[in-house]
């Protein structure tokens, strides 16, 4: 069973920084690659950030420059940080893995809210 622990999420202000983070355990996992996803309400999920564990990082147009995915190999974490936080990057921030056989797993989410 594979479990997604978050945390770090919280009300900052425009132009605050924040880092969300992500750790995964299981019993023999092999991570194809993490993720974050946000969903503001009344708006459907999206894929902000996407770190694959062969190497290279997918991120949200919107979000580059302003955000970086990051990981420890152990304990199996990534690390989002996020700076120059705008009103509209307010939303849940869900974290997702993909094993190396193509399931995908995801967290609860954390709330984060930007106020301007």
């Amino acid at each position: 069973q594979v479990k997604l622990q978050e945390s770090g999420g919280r009300l900052v202000q425009a132009g605050e920084s924040l880092r969300l983070s992500c750790a995964a355990s299981g019993r023999g996992l092999g991570i194809e690659a993490m993720a974050w996803f946000r969903q503001a309400p009344g708006k459907e999920r999206e894929l902000v950030a996407q770190l694959s564990w062969s190497g290279g990082t997918y991120y949200k147009e919107s979000v580059k420059g302003r955000f970086t995915l990051s990981r420890d190999n152990a304990p199996n974490t990534v690390y989002l940080t996020m700076n120059s936080l705008r009103p509209e990057d307010t939303a849940v921030y869900i974290c997702n893995l993909v094993t190396n056989w193509a399931v995908n797993y995801w967290g609860q989410g954390t709330q984060v809210t930007v106020s301007s």
